[in-house]
């Protein structure tokens, strides 16, 4: 299950462009017994990978000069094994850029507001699994979130069937 010295001793990247809300993440985080990195943009991010070695990204996708999409795009290209999770923090709350987020690599995909504690609460689950489980999860994920896009995009028939 999860051991908490192991875990709570992880590397946590923060990759946010609102300064109140990364220092926030980061001092919960902190607090919450991580070590922690934060980063205002995904040039940022990209330049400290390969430096500060985390175990997760937390990571925002609307920045400048690079978003976390370029982020996402990035991690991909490079094929680290194993896959670095990527956990999605964002404003971004319509269902068909979740999709992407997953299908770009996310594992998990969160909505701004939220509150420190449900985030910590899905970075601790993220790490106690393995990376197969990670890789089934961020599937599963895709495959629901994908599923539900279809049926609300599906032509809507006035019509009734008995």
């Amino acid at each position: 299950m999860y051991d908490s010295e192991a875990k709570s001793s992880s590397k946590i990247l923060v990759v946010e462009d609102d300064t109140d809300i990364r220092q926030v993440l980061c001092v919960f985080l902190k607090y919450s017994g991580f070590e922690v990195q934060g980063v205002s943009n995904g040039q940022e991010a990209i330049n400290i990978i390969p430096e500060f070695c985390p175990d997760l990204i937390v990571l925002d996708l609307k920045m400048r000069p690079l978003s976390g999409w370029d982020v996402l795009h990035w991690l991909r290209v490079q094929r680290l094994t194993p896959p670095l999770p990527v956990l999605v923090l964002t404003a971004l709350t319509q269902l068909s850029q979740q999709v992407r987020g997953f299908e770009e690599g996310a594992v998990e995909y969160m909505t701004k507001p939220t509150q420190p504690s449900m985030l910590v609460a899905h970075i601790r689950t993220l790490l106690s699994m393995t990376d197969e489980q990670r890789v089934l999860l961020q599937r599963q994920r895709f495959d629901e979130h994908r599923k539900r896009l279809e049926r609300l995009s599906a032509p809507q028939s006035d019509e009734f069937v008995y």
